[in-house]
């Protein structure tokens, strides 16, 4: 009898290996455990539960009287929230119960009522992992009182255990088949060509939108190599080739010819995807057409205002000039006092006007071409001459500390010009009355440290950055007026020329505004 129950149970073992091996679905996984186990024991009914690694349920199989019954993840929600099941999986141990009426932990359903079946046996197994990974329980109830043994529980553990294994791999397997899903959804949606490519550029797969934008069917796009749908720097890319195997994401600007119109520009971004296990490349094809004209309407204004401005201002600063020599000896000390206030205020506007079309300009990478060798201490001179009235407002004292045998630099006069008066007339706003202000300046290896330093308040530490920021005022700035273009044009100008400025602002004594430039040639 004994050898007869070990050749059933060695039977029962191979019927359950061969079943879990046939099959990667986990419900169908879950049904053929359940139906070979309640078999085997002549169960009333049964219940598998696979859970994730929150314990929370993922799937189930439920079987009454060899049926199997339909649920709810809900129901078996309550299943191990409550009862046996629940303390089976807390504790991570099986449990044997010969007389369900008798166990406090078992959940009595109406059915187990005294005169309805009544009382039960039932075992509850955890199906763990190496590590004590719990990823599933095992629940089967017997009709009949102290039927179920030791023997029994031995034999469904061993059960449980190859169909842990079975019920991970099949865990597994979903995970990476709902990935993928939402891979191809994803990729199939977009609203962007997406095409995926080997690493030689043939096309293996291209979605709707692809289809669309090169005029192709996809069975003619599988044919085709990426080169030749778009204009392509093959320098470049076999340069960033090394990134691309790192997991790097590549992007370039280029273009796609279309059967009708003008090519259309676009933007492209390449990156390593594995599918099935192979490495391929994503291309991400986006439509940059509107932006270009944007772009562009956006060059035509600031050209305009610059263009249409620049004659205007210059003739009312030229009749101002004349204006005041052609004034009688007797008005001239009034006269003068507004003229010179009208001649100050066009050349804000003049001033700003510039710094507009300089900040759009180098926004958009195009780099300085009027570069110079020029010695900064005249720059300097010509900047405090150029602020010399609003320092007389406040009368204010202003210290040029730039030692005259600074090497020359290589840069565009006028705009650091315009960089040295923004960071005065910052200054001058912000210092007190009868304060004091100080160009300084000293020369490092192939590198000029420059600076504007007041009195005044000084800048928190959270704002020195967002300070160069375009339009940003500090609330201290409140009642100063201006369009908060300063600050921004001046990091925009000494970035393009290769240097670097940050602003040093101890508490409660002035702020310090610092920038760099390089000695070694034009940027």
């Amino acid at each position: 009898m004994a050898q007869e129950n070990t050749r059933k149970s060695l039977n029962l073992l191979y019927s359950v290996s061969r079943e879990l091996s046939a099959s990667l679905d986990l419900h169908i996984v879950l049904e053929r455990v359940l139906i070979l186990c309640t078999r085997n024991v002549g169960a009333e009914r049964g219940w598998i539960v696979a859970i994730d690694d929150n314990k929370k349920p993922i799937d189930s199989a439920l079987i009454v009287n060899q049926k199997k019954i339909d649920h709810t993840i809900y129901e078996i929600q309550g299943i191990l929230d409550h009862g046996l099941a629940g303390w089976v999986l807390h504790n991570h141990q099986s449990a044997l119960v010969s007389n369900t009426a008798q166990d406090k932990r078992w959940y009595r359903r109406p059915d187990d009522a005294n005169n309805q079946t009544g009382a039960k046996s039932a075992i509850c197994i955890p199906m763990l992992l190496a590590g004590d990974q719990v990823v599933g329980v095992l629940t089967i109830v017997h009709p009949q009182p102290g039927f179920l043994k030791e023997s029994h529980l031995s034999l469904l553990q061993a059960i449980a255990d190859q169909a842990s294994i079975a019920v991970f791999n099949a865990r597994l397997y979903q995970s990476l088949k709902m990935a993928e899903m939402r891979y191809q959804e994803l990729f199939e949606e977009n609203i962007d060509p997406v095409l995926v490519t080997n690493w030689k550029g043939e096309i293996l797969e291209a979605n709707r939108r692809a289809v669309e934008t090169f005029h192709l069917r996809v069975e003619d796009l599988l044919k085709t190599s990426i080169f030749d749908l778009h204009q392509m720097d093959w320098e470049w890319l076999g340069e960033k080739s090394k990134e691309l195997h790192n997991n790097q994401t590549l992007h370039y600007s280029s273009e796609i010819s279309q059967p009708q119109g003008d090519p259309l520009p676009v933007e492209i971004h390449i990156h390593k995807v594995n599918i099935d296990g192979g490495e391929y490349l994503q291309w991400i094809i986006h439509d940059i057409s509107e932006r270009k004209k944007l772009d562009q309407l956006r060059e035509d204004l600031s050209a305009m205002v610059y263009h249409d401005l620049r004659s205007p201002l210059a003739n009312v600063i030229s009749s101002m000039d004349m204006l005041s020599a052609f004034l009688p000896p007797d008005y001239a000390d009034t006269a003068n006092q507004l003229i010179q206030i009208a001649t100050r205020s066009t050349r804000r506007v003049q001033n700003l006007t510039s710094s507009l079309l300089d900040i759009s300009r180098l926004e958009n990478g195009q780099s300085i071409t009027r570069q110079e060798l020029t010695p900064i201490i005249d720059v300097a001179r010509e900047a405090v001459e150029a602020v010399q009235a609003n320092l007389e407002v406040k009368n204010q004292q202003i210290h040029l500390e730039i030692p005259e045998n600074l090497p020359g630099i290589w840069l565009d006069r006028d705009m650091i010009k315009r960089v040295f008066i923004n960071l005065i007339e910052n200054a001058i706003k912000f210092a007190p009355f009868q304060g004091n202000i100080r160009l300084g300046g000293a020369g490092r290896e192939n590198e000029v440290d420059l600076w504007v330093q007041d009195d005044g308040p000084g800048i928190p530490e959270e704002a020195r950055e967002r300070i160069f920021d375009k339009f940003t005022f500090l609330n201290a700035e409140k009642s100063h007026k201006g369009i908060g273009l300063g600050l921004a044009f001046c990091r925009l100008a000494i970035q393009a020329h290769g240097g670097r400025i940050w602003v040093d602002s101890p508490e409660e004594q002035g702020s310090r505004f610092i920038f760099t430039l390089p000695a070694t040639g034009p940027q």
